[in-house]
Order: C-alpha cells, then structure tokens, then sequence
C-alpha cells in the first residue's frame, strides 16, 4: 500500500461517487486507475466492453447482467 496524493477536487468527486456506487473512496479510486489504465491499454474498446471483458474474467455471469 501506498500514498498517492491527488488534488482535493478530485478527492471530492471520488467521494461523492464512492457514496453512489458503494465503495469506499479507495476503491472508487483503485476502480477509476485500473479502467483508465485499461482504457489507455485498449483505446479502441467502448467502457461497456472494457467492463464487460473484466465481469468475463473473473467468472461474473455477464450475459446474465446484460439481459437484466
């Protein structure tokens, strides 16, 4: 584990989107570095297919979701 020191707006707009989703503001912030890290690794792919292709990794029933 680390410290990553990031700007207190940002901070804030981690806050307040950790309160939505359910995570705490770490995990929001993990969760926005590894999709922007995979979105710089695979620009042609849409977000949905990023997301998609990691709920496929890990064993997530993502044609269950999708049909929801």
């Amino acid at each position: 584990m680390g410290i990553v020191k990031i700007a207190d707006d940002l901070h804030e707009e981690a806050r307040r989107a950790s309160a939505v989703m359910c995570r705490s503001i770490n995990a929001q912030a993990e969760y926005w570095m590894k999709i922007g890290m995979l979105a710089e690794a695979n620009p042609t792919l849409p977000f949905h297919e990023i997301v998609r292709r990691q709920l496929a990794e890990a064993q997530v029933g993502a044609a269950a979701l999708e049909a929801a």
